[in-house]
């Protein structure tokens, strides 16, 4: 079986990665490429390193140009997928969203956070969050699937196991996240400018990232009631990679060898994520150009905090990697095809 797709957002770094592993998937063509600039340009001038993967010009948005597609990935800014996706959904094509359009399902909540209306209720309610590690038996089911912010999936990823084992106080959560600039997009600005970013590290959107409540929102799902948590983000100067270094205190005493056997167990069958030795930590290399979650874990008995580090790709686990991921779901195809690709190192 081959299915026809299509990406939205084709020239964004998003965009990009998409083409790039889908070239290895053995079951995709990818069949329109579309965007709102750059229409008329191939991947010899957009992109060169695509050169010898993918000769489609980008095309103008719109329902004809995807008539004939199967799946259609939206990688998009936030604002996009929302106006657009609906059409796209009407006419039976499976929709995999990779902007925050249709991760909170409090319409208000989206509005206060992300400053623009919300998307159409219908497909809001539709939507099914796709965290594989989670939500497997309902992505396999969906037809609209959000999928979940980088800063989320490490965040979440690193505190499901011990949230789900009762042995951290919920209501008192500091997650510490560091990105790399691509995740900022490729649109050029100012905060991500070589003189403004190099040599230097700079926190952004204190208190008010628009991650915070997908994080909440996620966590009162599994615990079955509403928390607050502290989130800060860090732009660092590298390409991609981002780490988030989370801290809950203790409900209970664990040891830390008894947490990691217990995330291990946790995710024995969820081949993407990888649980670090006692005494060692991940590094963003260790999952470099990977659909890879790397966890490290620390029980302090002094401070009676359990450490987590987690780390991913952003522009793979977190972005492109993770929409193919839930696809493959989707198509009752082994959750690993055409992301078996090994991280880069160095």
């Amino acid at each position: 079986m081959v299915i026809k797709v299509g990406i939205i957002g084709a020239n964004g770094y998003s965009g990009l990665e998409l083409i790039r592993l889908l070239s290895h998937h053995p079951h995709v063509k990818v069949e329109r490429l579309m965007a709102h600039s750059s229409v008329g340009m191939t991947m010899d001038h957009l992109a060169p390193h695509l050169k010898t993967v993918c000769d489609l010009p980008l095309e103008s948005v719109s329902v004809q140009n995807a008539e004939q597609l199967d799946c259609l990935f939206f990688a998009t800014p936030s604002g996009v997928s929302g106006q657009w996706l609906p059409e796209f959904a009407d006419l039976g094509i499976t929709c995999i969203d990779l902007s925050g359009d249709f991760r909170i399902k409090n319409a208000p909540l989206y509005e206060k956070w992300y400053k623009m209306p919300p998307p159409d209720q219908k497909w809001l309610k539709q939507a099914v969050y796709g965290l594989p590690e989670w939500n497997e038996k309902n992505i396999a089911k969906a037809q609209v699937i959000a999928n979940p912010g980088c800063y989320p999936t490490a965040a979440l990823l690193g505190l499901m196991p011990a949230l789900q084992n009762g042995w951290i106080d919920p209501d008192n959560i500091v997650i510490d996240g560091k990105s790399g600039v691509s995740g900022a997009g490729r649109k050029p600005s100012l905060t991500t400018h070589f003189g403004e970013v190099n040599e230097s590290v700079s926190a952004y959107k204190v208190g008010h990232h628009q991650h915070i409540p997908e994080i909440e929102q996620m966590i009162e799902e599994w615990i079955g009631r509403p928390v607050a948590i502290s989130f800060t983000t860090h732009l660092i100067p590298m390409t991609r990679g981002l780490m988030c270094t989370i801290y809950a205190p203790l409900a209970e005493e664990v040891r830390t060898e008894t947490v990691i056997e217990a995330y291990q167990a946790f995710y024995a069958n969820h081949p993407f994520v990888r649980i670090s030795d006692e005494g060692t930590f991940p590094s963003t290399k260790q999952v470099y150009g990977s659909n890879h979650c790397a966890i490290g874990l620390y029980s302090d008995e002094r401070s009676n905090r359990l450490t987590i580090v987690s780390v991913i790709d952003n522009v793979v686990k977190g972005a492109a990697g993770q929409a193919i991921q839930n696809m493959n779901l989707i198509y009752g195809w082994e959750q690993t095809t055409g992301l078996e690709l090994s991280p880069l190192f160095p």
